[in-house]
């Protein structure tokens, strides 16, 4: 089979799922196979029979590793000197403290980068420190610590520069900074190469000769461990003496939970106590910036990381996709109530803005891949659009892939025929090797396995397009093209009340590395379904026993899955997750539909 043939049978097996397969064109396949020692496992630790299918998935094993999962704590954090260079950076710093040395924070412009700034500058606020925030403009400056901005932060009198959640590949400007005498410390969780740039340190769990084992930590996570690190040690050497008051850590883990949920972290090993417990931080309307921007939002009570991820992460994100990267970061640093409100107010007008681009080059960019039938044709994509803006390419490349399950690059191209583009990938394809390989055709790029940002050489659009898709298709199995909706197990109807739906919330908080468990509910009638907000789907679900549910599907029409749903008349299967819909002061059960197929006595993970 040559290549190109290989890209026409997998589009074809693509839309032969949607004729025979579910509503949606995916195949269902089982997360896990659960055994009889997962099933002897949920009993021992006192739960229901569907956790053994949770069990499984995540990789547990005893009773107590159950309860570490279930009950996330601080306690279960690891030393921060397990990683590399942390002793370096922390000898540095503690020299900077009690010296009194001017300090920067040079941060990346996403909700990541503003988070890490924030919570370092809070840190050293309450040392009687205020360090300088530096976050490059966007459109103008880029991605990362740069030679002219390191000089003129030099010039200021700064000596000291911590980078947070960029830098493990700014080699040219980390030597003029040591050319300069600037000490910089590097904080990232980026991939790293065999090369580190020249710092004092070079903080990173995802350096390649660190045998740290919790390689999720996002960059605020990296940031939280610095500060771990550096005030047990100022305690140490009783810095901490009266007047000096030691800072309380645990009021910045809103910050770190909220960082790694926008980050799309994974939500294992570290970074479950630090979100779980940074959650329950953020829902005490201590933070003035958070409190303003769940205000523009229109969010009430506790905040859940789907609420980050969707409504308060794009926020924080707009200005910097817009050149005002700063913003976000003052307001996480503000203690004035009227002076976040305005700054939350700013940031929503932006997020408008951000989502009008995004509509218009979204728009363009399906045209390119309808019209040229490049879903059809290649295992990965790249578009391209003159005037396109770079701050939103990333969020268009993350639309296309939800739409074609492909990998995807989303170029903005100069008027010079070279271009700044983001990249997004599917499930089991390594992004970051794939542009790798398209590397003679970049000025520079940097990212991980889901994600990339990458540099064109002008003239060079068409070679990349060539290069991206032959990278994408000769290292991967074609199955992985083949859009795939992971279940956890079926949910008899008669068993779903109140108290599972409860029990499966102390799951939280879900996320990437730990998802919401998805379950199928066989052989129901779909019952009185109408449309809502000329989107959305309410109906019921009652099985063979009469047994039924509140269900809605979000955001179906128009398409496929919708129009299934309104024109259902046989018994389905249908997918999705249990939540509890609160409402008025009642609690009803509600079931989130993700997909429908036609009843089939097929079992799961066929």
């Amino acid at each position: 089979m040559n290549d190109h043939q290989g890209g026409e049978k997998s589009g074809g097996e693509k839309r032969e799922g949607k004729k025979g397969g579910s509503f949606s064109g995916k195949v269902w396949r089982l997360r896990a196979v659960t055994t009889d020692h997962h099933r002897q496992l949920a009993r021992e630790s006192g739960l229901h029979a569907l956790f053994a299918a949770i069990l499984a998935d995540r990789g547990l094993k005893s009773v107590s590793e159950v309860e570490r999962y279930l009950r996330p704590l601080l306690s279960h954090l690891v030393d921060p000197l397990g990683l590399l260079d942390m002793d370096k950076a922390v000898d540095r710093l503690v020299r900077m403290v009690e010296q009194g040395e001017a300090c920067a924070i040079f941060g990346d412009y996403d909700v990541d980068g503003v988070t890490s700034c924030a919570l370092l500058y809070r840190y050293f606020a309450a040392l009687g420190q205020a360090p300088r925030i530096y976050i490059p403009d966007r459109m103008r400056e880029g991605y990362g610590p740069n030679a002219p901005a390191l000089r003129a932060l030099h010039a200021e009198g700064i000596r000291v520069v911590i980078t947070v959640d960029c830098g493990i590949t700014a080699f040219e400007p980390m030597q003029v900074a040591a050319e300069i005498g600037l000490d910089v410390i590097v904080t990232d969780h980026h991939q790293a190469r065999e090369t580190l740039p020249a710092a004092v340190a070079v903080i990173n769990p995802n350096r390649l000769d660190d045998p740290f084992p919790h390689k999720e930590l996002a960059g605020v996570g990296v940031a939280f461990y610095l500060v771990l690190a550096l005030n047990r040690a100022l305690r140490e050497r009783g810095w901490f003496q009266a007047p000096r008051v030691e800072p309380d850590l645990k009021t910045v883990l809103d910050l770190v939970a909220v960082g790694t949920i926008a980050d799309v972290a994974s939500l294992t090993g570290l970074n479950r106590p630090l979100t779980t417990v940074g959650l329950r931080v953020a829902s005490t309307d201590t933070r003035q910036g958070l409190v303003a921007l769940m205000a523009v939002a229109r969010l009430r009570g506790s905040l859940s990381a789907g609420q980050v991820g969707f409504q308060i992460g794009p926020r924080l994100n707009a200005g910097g996709r817009l050149g005002q990267g700063a913003l976000g970061a003052e307001l996480l640093i503000t203690d004035d109530p009227v002076r976040a409100g305005e700054i939350a107010e700013t940031l929503e007008q932006y997020n408008h803005e951000r989502q009008q681009l995004e509509k218009r080059i979204l728009k363009e960019s399906i045209e390119q891949v309808e019209s040229q039938g490049l879903a059809e044709r290649r295992f990965g994509l790249v578009v391209a659009g003159q005037g396109w803006h770079q701050g939103v390419v990333g969020i268009v490349a993350s639309r296309l892939v939800e739409r074609y399950h492909r990998p995807v690059v989303v170029m903005a191209m100069d008027g010079e025929g070279g271009g700044k583009g983001s990249a997004r990938s599917i499930p089991g394809v390594d992004l970051l090797a794939a542009v790798t390989r398209c590397e003679p055709l970049l000025l520079g790029f940097g990212g991980h396995r889901a994600a990339a940002g990458l540099t064109l050489i002008p003239g060079a659009l068409e070679a990349l397009i060539e290069s991206f898709d032959r990278a994408v298709r000769e290292e991967n199995p074609v199955e992985l093209f083949q859009p795939v909706l992971r279940v956890d197990g079926e949910c008899p109807l008669g068993d779903v009340d109140l108290e599972l739906v409860g029990r499966l919330e102390r799951l939280q908080p879900f996320g990437r590395g730990n998802p919401e468990p998805v379950w199928v509910v066989r052989n129901v009638r779909v019952l009185d379904p109408r449309v809502m907000s000329d989107r959305h789907i309410r109906c019921q679900l009652a099985d063979t026993r009469d047994a039924a549910v509140d269900a809605i599907a979000f955001g179906v029409l128009p398409g496929p899955l919708g129009e299934g749903l309104l024109q259902a008349t046989s018994r389905v299967d249908v997918a999705g997750t249990l939540s509890i819909n609160r409402y008025n002061h009642r609690e009803r059960v509600q079931f989130v539909i993700k997909d429908v197929r036609p009843a089939s006595l097929e079992s799961l993970g066929v």
